[in-house]
């Protein structure tokens, strides 16, 4: 649906305005399925995020200050995301032996279990992307890159 009906506004001062309503909009719909897909593995986007991280570092630990520098979501909380992930043993969290004021964070065998059976299930490709063509979504990472030089 364009993003015209979407919003019900049929004039857009200019196509540049255009489209950061449209990415704006799209981000914001893409998050809210990502949020239904997740809700029925018991995680959020934040905390499938930092459990993605974690299963990238396995089996060597990560410190939260890794987890903040590499998550998609700058504005999140990550020590308080590895609170709810450890309450769910999805994370173990230990007091680093070689600096007794770091922690060290690894995924557990529960959380890799979590995000294979996610990726299994195909939770990640109902967002809608799988509508564009290969071709499309390397045109589109193009594009989101080169917004951000």
């Amino acid at each position: 649906m364009k993003i015209e009906d979407e919003i019900k506004q049929p004039v857009f001062k200019d196509d540049y305005q255009k489209s950061y309503i449209n990415l704006m909009y799209t981000a914001g719909w893409l998050g809210l399925r990502q949020a239904a897909s997740f809700r029925e593995y018991g995680v959020t986007g934040p905390q499938y995020n930092i459990l993605r991280i974690l299963r990238g570092q396995h089996p060597k630990p990560a410190t939260v200050n890794l987890l903040i520098e590499r998550m998609l979501d700058k504005t999140s909380n990550a020590s308080r995301i590895v609170d709810k992930l450890e309450a769910k043993h999805l994370v173990t969290r230990t007091v680093c032996p070689n600096n007794r004021r770091a922690v060290d964070i690894c995924i557990t065998e529960a959380g890799l279990g979590l995000l294979q059976r996610i990726d299994q299930e195909g939770a990640i490709e109902r967002t809608g992307l799988q509508n564009l063509s290969q071709e499309e979504a390397t045109e589109l990472n193009r594009l989101l890159d080169k917004i951000r030089d």
